[in-house]
């Protein structure tokens, strides 16, 4: 018998490494014989850099560069010199995350910090660039990301503009005699798990700028300088941004992404899989578990869960699904493709309390399972 395991973390409890470890060992108390497979993975939030690293090899590279407002700060990204692949998380420079909350203003932040790190993996010879691009404190279209690769954004009279969110309702022209001249070397993909547009009412000033600092008149004025900013593009490289899917994402990099680094937008999971050649691993298999903190309806579309499952399918593997809490229906589960399903908390417990056991409830979860597929 073969078992792939193949989770998400529980937030703030177990990390996808924790969970195959638990897993296996609920197992083994009762199969000996299984070949067990360890697959942690991730959709490109907290944590998937570590997932990363599991699977391309690569070293920490750590760098001073720009933080969302200007400041040095230390931010890291992984290069695996091997393969050539380079995987930056983009809070790790531009993230939400690095601020306080009375400094969290997206008129004011820039991916100009994201840029640097894209660059210095150019310079270490990176061919294939991952970028995730979750949780950032940004509204700036991908402007600070390009301004640090060598692109120009200029007003009237040709002044060179600050690369800020506030200034994108200022863009006249874009120049890009100064390019950086290994960026149109290196392919870029972008880890995008939402559809948001550039502008209008689900773009990224009116469905993120709030809980990036902005007030309603801020949040006006960043989905018209958008929607501006939309129209220099437009009239300089004859991309369509708004009618691209997930061109809103963090603040628009995901349109600037497109536009600046020629990037291809695709879902995390997605991209977590292929590095792990997880189709490959799973063709074979007579079981995946997977699981994450909390299995509700937000999990059947672009989580990692969902691309487990949706993986599973072409090779007609059932997937088991051992999570914190579990919030679908029936027919939800039917939907969605799961053939067991099963929260982990044993007894009444508090939050607090269920987090600190989660390892050893998995490890209970892992015993019964196996004693009813044996």
């Amino acid at each position: 018998m073969k078992i792939i395991i193949a989770p998400d973390k529980f937030k703030g409890s177990l990390s996808g490494f924790e969970f195959c470890s638990a897993v296996e060992e609920g197992l083994q108390h009762v199969i000996n014989n299984a070949t067990i497979v360890k697959m942690p993975l991730a959709d490109g939030g907290d944590g998937t850099i570590d997932v990363v690293k599991h699977y391309i090899d690569g070293e920490k590279i750590t760098i001073t560069v720009n933080d969302p407002l200007f400041s040095p700060i230390s931010a890291s990204y992984l290069y695996a010199a091997k393969n050539k692949i380079a995987y930056i998380e983009m809070a790790e420079a531009s993230g939400l995350k690095l601020l306080q909350d009375t400094d969290r203003n997206c008129m004011k932040t820039t991916t100009f910090g994201t840029g640097e790190l894209i660059a210095d993996a150019l310079e270490r010879g990176a061919k294939e660039i991952i970028l995730g691009i979750g949780g950032s404190a940004t509204n700036d279209g991908g402007m600070g990301m390009a301004n640090a690769l060598g692109y120009k954004f200029r007003a009237d009279f040709s002044l060179d503009l600050e690369p800020i969110g506030s200034n994108l309702v200022k863009v006249r022209s874009i120049d890009a005699s100064n390019v950086h001249p290994l960026l149109s070397e290196a392919k870029f993909k972008i880890a995008c798990d939402v559809s948001n547009t550039f502008y209008g009412k689900n773009g990224a000033a009116k469905i993120y700028a709030a809980q990036k600092g902005a007030s309603q008149e801020e949040i006006e004025i960043l989905d018209k300088g958008l929607k501006s900013f939309a129209t220099v593009i437009s009239d300089t490289y004859n991309i369509k941004v708004q009618k691209i899917k997930g061109s809103g994402a963090a603040g628009g990099i995901g349109g600037g992404a497109i536009v600046f680094l020629r990037g291809e937008l695709t879902s995390g999971i997605d991209l977590v899989k292929e590095l792990a050649h997880f189709d490959e691993a799973i063709s074979d298999a007579d079981w995946i578990i997977t699981g994450e903190g909390q299995l509700d309806e937000q999990t059947l579309s672009g989580k990692t869960i969902n691309g487990v499952v949706n993986s599973a399918k072409k090779y007609k593997v059932p997937v088991a699904a051992l999570c914190g809490s579990v919030s679908i229906t029936i027919e939800q589960q039917e939907k969605f493709g799961l053939a067991y399903v099963n929260s982990i908390i044993r007894g009444i417990s508090t939050l607090p309390e269920a987090m600190a056991s989660s390892y050893a409830n998995l490890v209970n979860a892992a015993y019964n399972f196996a004693k009813l597929i044996k």
